[in-house]
């Protein structure tokens, strides 16, 4: 590669390029609201399996958001391994399991 080619080698993902907070919220309002109208019951079969299958793509979307979430804290609790984290102790200061 010569030194005029921009480098277009992957580069590695960066955890603050995880979804931002409003698209999964925004993906859950929608996820709601299409569940809403499923339960009332008031569209026809072909409506109902076009907002069923849009459903299922939220559902998945969002469970992939959480995922990419739950990692991020793994991978900020890894790199704070000198501290440890507790179990939160509730208001009667039982800790909660």
């Amino acid at each position: 590669m010569s030194k005029a080619e921009p480098d277009t080698a992957p580069q590695p993902e960066n955890p603050t390029d995880a979804p931002p907070l409003a698209a999964f919220e925004s993906s859950v309002a929608e996820l709601e609201a299409l569940v809403e109208s499923l339960e009332a019951g008031d569209i026809s079969l072909e409506q109902a399996l076009v907002k069923f299958e849009r459903g299922v793509t939220l559902a998945r979307e969002c469970q992939t958001m959480l995922k990419s979430a739950e990692l991020r804290v793994d991978q900020l609790v890894g790199e704070n391994s000198a501290e440890r984290v507790e179990p939160f102790a509730g208001p009667d200061g039982d800790a909660e399991r």
